[in-house]
């Protein structure tokens, strides 16, 4: 099966063109080595993929006939991805929430006070 076809199947990307895309910007390897998508996979071959900044990393169990429901794509796979990416991904988002977007023009009153807040709980 195809490398593109298989990450479909097990629901890692929503289309199949997608999830070519990723092959073709590099964010797909197999077996340590990046792919084109039309590279065949087999059991137990190692894949990492990098999806919304998150490197995942799996082993294929067996090739699913056809795209599975979610329930069903632990059997198809083994994910072994750390639990620490998923922890860098939650800091990230509790960062954003702090920062100004570009272009929402001149802090508030309400934002400098918590500017302001924020500076007095460090010191």
């Amino acid at each position: 099966m195809r490398i593109d076809k298989y990450l479909w199947c097990i629901r890692y990307y929503k289309t199949r063109s997608l999830a070519t895309v990723a092959c073709k910007k590099g964010h797909v390897k197999v077996n340590g080595g990046t792919v084109k998508p039309s590279r065949e996979v087999f059991p137990t071959d190692k894949i990492e993929l990098r999806k919304d900044q998150i490197n995942y990393r799996l082993t294929i169990n067996d090739l699913p006939p056809n795209r599975v429901g979610a329930k069903l794509v632990d059997i198809y796979r083994i994910d072994t991805t750390p639990k620490e990416a998923f922890e860098a991904q939650e800091l990230l988002k509790y960062s954003k929430d702090y920062y100004r977007k570009k272009g929402t023009g001149r802090p508030t009153k309400k934002d400098r006070r918590d500017i302001d807040d924020y500076q007095t709980e460090i010191d």
